[in-house]
């Protein structure tokens, strides 16, 4: 079950239980009692969950938050079945009531991570609705950069947990193919005047195309379709597979370019001058209007992405859109997201952006790519690392934080390395498994001799996979996956030191392989979520 939906539910029931009987003076709407906020203390001393509802309403009403605590709490005490799910609820200073998870609903808790095995994490929440993440997205016109390559990680992992949380949910990655910088890959590859691009691979298709086509566009599509693949193959090093590759081109070839600018006349969205069209962006939140036709009569990037998004949910029937995008492209996010309103599909579209990487090798930042000339490449980090290392350390960070890549962290293989540290603990329960000769265990038997402190936080653990699912689904903070997975890897070795699982007690025994093997499935979900593998053996 959902616990915090629990809580919040009782607590709301409490408020209007006790606002009916008339017992205090204070009143609340129906919509206040419904934002009940459910909270994690910091101290484990406070219990597991927590609510700051009867502040909340001292501060509205003007009354004592302790005195309004204290008689929600002895409304909850009522409800027949609650000590079911609690050992204990408190009131503490100035007016939160904590609450302390019973032994009784960690032993279901338990019980269901052994019924639900590789469902267990799931949820109904997206109700089906059909979700795009699109990200990467890099042009086609060099090797995929670590910074770019931040992307991929993100995206497949958010895409990962919607599908967990319920969502229909495909991942995409757009080919910019079209337009001036197609041309500029053209005049690098000719190494012209006109050349923007420098590196290995230019000089490889120097050598390859350059006496075979002149015109630099034609040059510029062929080099392009080359990068292209070589991006394919560094992603599936990745461990990335998109559901769609999309083509920047077919919106020009259908027309659909022209299509959404004609759209927007016919709506009064565009004006005309300086011998350009320009997009009414302001009308929708944009600080600034936009051109979408330029005196040349060339479409610009943002005709070209207003089209493929009218596509996207007109043609595809996508109910929402997530573009995850690097930070250099803070600038282009209120024009699109102008563009999509204007279209009829308000609220549809959400974009993230991703902090910028840095490789630090020897305390150092690394700067030059000898593939590239300048930005580092993903495949100079694939040559060294694992893609579960890769993924590991680029999902710790939020999107808004910058991420400082330590290479030299990133090779040990010792407990200081995040990644080894999680997958160890999984192999660690494999080993012991396989030494028990447990095979598959089914249900967890002797489940009421689970009452150590170290066995009942490692299931309270556990039970928090689906929170974090939640959580990742509404806000879309992937690396509280990872550190999920790291607090899942300490509870368990926590209990492994002070928990033989082989002993002389064969119900004891019993009990403990079973909760093995909760903790096994439960981290192996995380794992699958995160993109990374869950080794048997170290």
């Amino acid at each position: 079950m959902n616990i915090r939906k629990h809580i919040a539910e009782i607590v709301a029931k409490s408020i209007k239980e006790l606002q009916k009987s008339g017992s205090v003076s204070w009143r609340m709407d129906d919509f206040f009692i419904s934002k009940i906020i459910v909270l994690k203390p910091k101290e484990k001393l406070h219990g597991d969950y927590s609510i700051s509802i009867a502040m909340e309403i001292g501060k509205k009403e003007n009354q004592n938050p302790m005195e309004i605590a204290e008689a929600i709490k002895e409304q909850l005490a009522m409800q027949a079945d609650l000590f079911d799910y609690f050992d204990l609820i408190e009131v503490l200073a100035p007016g939160f009531i904590n609450f302390y998870l019973s032994k009784k609903y960690l032993w279901q808790v338990a019980e269901d991570v052994m019924q639900q095995k590789e469902k267990f994490g799931n949820l109904d929440l997206g109700k089906k609705q059909k979700v795009q993440v699109e990200f990467v997205s890099a042009n086609p016109t060099g090797p995929l950069t670590v910074g770019n390559g931040r992307g991929g990680p993100y995206g497949d992992v958010l895409a990962n947990a919607l599908i967990k949380a319920g969502y229909k949910t495909e991942k995409a990655y757009y080919v910019n193919d079209y337009g001036q910088q197609i041309v500029a890959l053209g005049h690098s590859v000719l190494k012209d005047a006109d050349a923007k691009y420098t590196g290995e691979y230019i000089d490889e298709l120097n050598k390859s195309l350059a006496s075979k086509i002149t015109d630099p566009y034609k040059l510029g599509k062929e080099a392009a379709k080359i990068v292209l693949e070589n991006i394919k193959t560094t992603v599936e090093k990745l461990n990335i597979k998109f559901d769609e590759w999309f083509s920047e081109t077919k919106l020009y070839d259908n027309g659909e370019v022209d299509k959404v600018v004609e759209f927007l006349k016919k709506k009064d969205f565009i004006y005309e001058q300086d011998g350009a069209q320009w997009f009414k962006a302001t009308q929708f939140g944009d600080e600034r209007d936009r051109v979408l036709v330029k005196t040349d009569g060339t479409n610009t990037y943002l005709a070209g992405d207003i089209a493929y998004h009218k596509y996207k949910f007109e043609k595809q029937k996508f109910d929402k859109v997530i573009n995850i995008w690097g930070a250099d492209h803070f600038g282009d996010v209120a024009g699109l997201m102008a563009g999509v309103e204007a279209i009829g599909h308000k609220d549809k579209l959400q974009i993230v952006l991703l902090q910028f990487v840095t490789v630090v090798k020897d305390g150092k930042p690394v700067k030059m790519s000898k593939r590239l000339g300048t930005a580092i490449a993903m495949d100079d980090l694939l040559d060294e690392l694992s893609a579960d290392v890769i993924r590991f350390f680029f999902l710790q960070k939020s999107a808004n934080t910058h991420l400082n890549f330590d290479m030299d962290l990133a090779k040990e293989q010792s407990d200081k390395n995040p990644v080894f540290y999680v997958q160890y603990a999984y192999a660690r329960i494999a080993s012991i498994l396989r030494s028990a000769e447990a095979g598959e265990i089914k249900q967890i038997k002797n489940i009421e001799l689970l009452i150590h402190q170290k066995e009942l936080d490692l299931i309270k653990q556990i039970s928090r996979l689906s929170e974090v699912v939640e959580d990742t689904a509404m806000d879309y903070q992937v690396h509280r996956l990872t550190q999920y997975a790291l607090d899942l890897a300490t509870a368990f070795h926590q209990f492994y030191n002070d928990c033989h699982v082989l002993v002389d007690n064969e119900q004891l025994k019993q009990a403990r392989l079973g909760l093995l093997m909760a903790t096994q499935i439960a981290l192996k979900n995380t794992l699958d979520i995160l993109g990374i593998s869950a080794p048997e053996k170290m």
